[in-house]
């Protein structure tokens, strides 16, 4: 557990470095007019690209094994990282990046959290997935600060420095990670994925949808706040990368301190609170008239989000009825559909009024309550291949 958590601290606080600078980096390629549209699109290509290909990550790590999935991913995402740092100006390039590291999300980030299920039980399931949310939530306490401190010295430096980030963290797989899937249980595994329809049986089609949900109003989020900060307190690159730190030490607290002592059959519950809260977050991001201000108010939605996220994938891990392989890939797919469409909607909405999206937020987390309450009460539980 601690070497997969460390991979994935690692990946993602070289994904967090790019959080900040981004936008600037499109902005000076496109120009301030066009900005906003092609943020949009490019972190929805990286998402649609996911969506295809993660659900196949997701088999082939049923079959030869998480770990050489893993180690491909990490790979896959240096390289990606390295293209934006050289992109320039180049729009060509700066999507080209963003469709490799979609590419190879799946490999990373699905294969990670199959790796997970497998040396979990259903008992310490949900304590393992707040784990590996602690290890997102701290790479982006880290990645957006460096990211905001390293924009001072270029718009090119925090990407070098995430590609350094992700082939480090892939040598460090290399030589300590062990594989979790032994070769006698691969092919019952594979035999276990079968179609991809078999996945969605019985509560997980809701599960997904609430998977889908987590992202999708997340996404809409990120799209936007950079834009809509700068409007609303006239945040530069700095302030929002500090402010994405911030964010994410409460959301490494929630799911370090509180979401690993949720005890098994309250999943759902510590779920839908977490929707409520993440509503509240919403609403009030709205308001923000300071600095600290965005920061309370964001951090508010930043701990419901932290509660959603591990509580569902620990529930879409202990109720499917195939190999964890081939479930994590179909729920990433589910994170990826939200992240192709939680940026269009956003970018979308805030054309629209810059306060649209945070409404439509709170609106699709009281419909996430809702799917918990009456989609799940009364589902029956089946046992998952841990």
């Amino acid at each position: 557990m601690l070497v997969i958590m460390l991979i994935i601290f690692t990946a993602f606080t070289g994904f967090g470095l790019i959080i900040p600078v981004l936008p600037s980096a499109i902005k000076q390629a496109a120009g301030p007019e066009a900005a906003e549209l092609h943020l949009g699109a490019m972190l929805s290509l990286y998402s649609l690209v996911s969506l295809i290909a993660s659900p196949f990550w997701g088999r082939l790590a049923d079959r030869i094994g998480r770990r050489p999935i893993i180690l491909v991913g990490m790979v896959g995402f240096a390289v990606s990282f390295w293209l934006l740092a050289v992109s320039g100006t180049s729009l060509g390039l700066m999507y080209a990046s963003r469709l490799l590291g979609g590419l190879f999300s799946g490999a990373a980030i699905a294969s990670s959290v199959a790796y997970v299920a497998d040396i979990t039980s259903e008992e310490t399931r949900t304590k393992g997935m707040g784990f590996v949310g602690m290890a997102i939530g701290l790479g982006f306490v880290f990645g957006p600060a460096i990211g905001g401190i390293g924009s001072r010295v270029s718009l090119a430096f925090p990407f070098y420095l995430a590609a350094a980030l992700s082939l480090l963290a892939a040598l460090f797989g290399a030589a300590a990670l062990p594989e979790s899937l032994p070769p006698e249980a691969r092919g019952r595994r594979a035999a276990e994925a079968g179609g991809f329809g078999a996945v969605f049986q019985g509560p997980m089609k809701v599960l997904f949808g609430l998977s889908f949900l987590v992202t999708f109003t997340l996404a809409a989020v990120e799209s936007t706040l950079v834009y809509f900060e700068g409007v609303k307190i006239g945040a530069d690159e700095f302030q929002m990368g500090i402010l994405f730190a911030l964010i994410g030490i409460v959301g490494a607290a929630v799911q370090g301190g509180v979401v690993r002592r949720i005890p098994k059959g309250a999943e759902a519950q510590a779920a839908a609170v977490g929707f409520g809260i993440a509503a509240l977050g919403f609403a009030l991001i709205t308001l923000s008239f300071n600095f600290w201000s965005a920061v309370a108010f964001v951090s508010v939605f930043a701990v419901g989000n932290a509660l959603e996220r591990p509580n569902v994938t620990s529930l879409i891990t202990q109720r499917t009825p195939v190999g964890q392989g081939t479930t994590s890939g179909v729920n990433s797919a589910m994170d990826s559909l939200g992240r192709v469409l939680g940026p269009l909607f956003g970018s979308a909405l805030y054309h629209v009024n810059i306060f649209l999206p945070y409404v439509a937020g709170a609106l699709l987390s009281l419909l996430a309550v809702g799917l918990i309450r009456f989609g799940l009460s009364e589902a029956p539980v089946q046992r998952g291949h841990a």
